[in-house]
């Protein structure tokens, strides 16, 4: 059997060229191979400067530039037309507002704080509730002390690798980190259950969380290291792998139970998953009432209604990847053995039809997202020409969604809750009404506007 075919394939059409290739054809076409660099060894030379600063100061633009921004902010740069066009008016909206606007201050837990906000909808609808926010801090605690499991966990897992091994140091980089996904919050959910806020309510180290989290990484560092060594020292007495196994795992419990009195002196000590509590509330109407059981069955009763938790999953929109695949991202987790985080990926339509369809419904929807890019807080808007950047620099900003992932520019820092979205007479969405977790006193009144565009991006 030879390489050659024993027919010629038919000849295939020539794909057209997206935006970008046809940009690399350009740039190559007008190259010139044969140009010779101002510093022949590579170095930043004065020579380099100066020939930058002639073609500097004979740019009006650059002048004017130079003018206005060496004594003014970069956000000054805002675009009139895009203040103007990015009203926070919406054509359809959940058909119950809840309150307050919550407020996760110098804290990681968006995640948290968005998932409470999705839930807290149906509550305080069916309830009647003018005024309710569910316990952040409660699955704050269980998500703190399962981080450190699961790192103690992988420790003694990955034992045998060198501690400067790459993923041995990649995962004591951030350990037990306030922020998460929507899996996580699941798994908060169903081992933990769910409280109402003034059951176990907010604590100092809730709602600024980085002494604490230096406290806690430094000992679990310390910890990972004692069960390292007691691994080496039982595998070179040739102990049997079961036995060494619970061994380290009787160790780590030890050890675990340090962070634990640190939790519980810190957020205060929460109710088990199945300890009974009162909740007595009162409704809009100023009707007294109550409720009593435990916190799994809290979140059974409130929670599951019309869509329990464990029932959804995960879409994102990744054009590094292939689209209608299942991913995960190894090692990632916050309670050992529990559901894995998992994402659906998929073509950006089909995240914008699942957003409008359940808004029609009047579902709110848990989002995460690269918050800080072309973002303002004062006046609430996300929108990607918030800025005037390319033209008062004179540049051009290029990067696609596929590059600025690729290349570590853009990343999913925030968590917040699509409540509404304005549609064109097309049905196609133009912008959409975004519930953050930063308080009334930024945006209006605490929401966003995002537009499509944005939301692409």
């Amino acid at each position: 059997m030879g390489s050659t075919p024993s027919k010629a394939p038919a000849p295939q059409s020539e794909s057209p060229l997206d935006e970008k290739q046809a940009d690399l054809l350009n740039d190559l076409s007008s190259l010139n191979l044969n140009a010779t660099p101002i510093s022949a060894d590579g170095s930043l030379s004065s020579r380099t400067i100066s020939s930058w600063e002639v073609d500097a100061s004979n740019n009006p633009k650059t002048q004017l530039a130079r003018t206005i921004l060496h004594h003014s902010d970069l956000s000054t740069l805002t675009s009139r037309n895009a203040r103007i066009a990015d009203a926070h008016l919406f054509n359809h909206v959940v058909d119950f507002k809840t309150g307050p606007i919550t407020n996760q201050k110098s804290s990681g837990r968006c995640w948290i704080f968005a998932t409470t906000n999705v839930i807290r909808y149906g509550i305080m609808k069916s309830l009647k509730l003018s005024d309710f926010q569910l316990s952040q801090s409660y699955l704050f605690f269980w998500d703190k002390l399962n981080k450190s499991n699961y790192y103690l966990e992988l420790s003694i897992e990955l034992a045998d690798l060198p501690v400067d091994d790459r993923l041995v140091n990649h995962i004591a980089g951030d350990l037990v980190s306030d922020g998460g996904q929507w899996d996580m919050a699941v798994n908060l959910i169903d081992r933990y259950g769910l409280v109402p806020q003034s059951v176990f309510p907010e604590s100092t180290h809730s709602s600024s969380s980085g002494p604490l989290n230096k406290l806690i990484k430094t000992k679990l560092r310390e910890h990972a290291l004692v069960l390292r060594r007691l691994s080496a020292s039982l595998r070179a007495s040739v102990v049997p792998e079961d036995v060494l196994l619970s061994t380290l795992r009787a160790k780590k419990e030890e050890l675990l139970k340090e962070i634990y009195s640190i939790l519980t002196a810190t957020l205060g000590v929460p109710p088990s998953a199945d300890e009974k509590f009162l909740w007595e509330y009162t409704d809009a109407d100023g009707k007294f009432g109550k409720w009593e059981g435990t916190p799994i069955e809290y979140a059974k009763a409130f929670a599951s209604k019309p869509y329990a938790p464990s029932e959804s999953f995960s879409l994102i929109n990744d054009p590094r990847n292939e689209y209608s695949k299942l991913f995960t991202v190894d090692k990632l987790g916050n309670i050992w053995g529990a559901r894995p985080v998992l994402y659906v990926n998929t073509e950006i339509e089909n995240l914008k039809s699942a957003v409008v369809k359940l808004i029609k419904a009047g579902q709110p929807v848990f989002f995460g997202c690269d918050v800080g890019k072309f973002s303002e807080n004062g006046s609430g808007i996300m929108d990607t020409g918030l800025f005037e950047y390319e033209n008062a620099f004179d540049i051009k900003l290029g990067l696609t969604k596929a590059e600025r992932l690729q290349v570590n520019e853009s990343a999913m820092t925030h968590a917040m809750v699509i409540s509404g979205v304005h549609l064109d007479d097309k049905g196609k969405p133009i912008r959409y009404k975004v519930e953050n977790s930063w308080g009334d006193a930024v945006g209006q009144k605490g929401y966003f506007v995002m537009t499509d565009r944005w939301f692409e991006e």
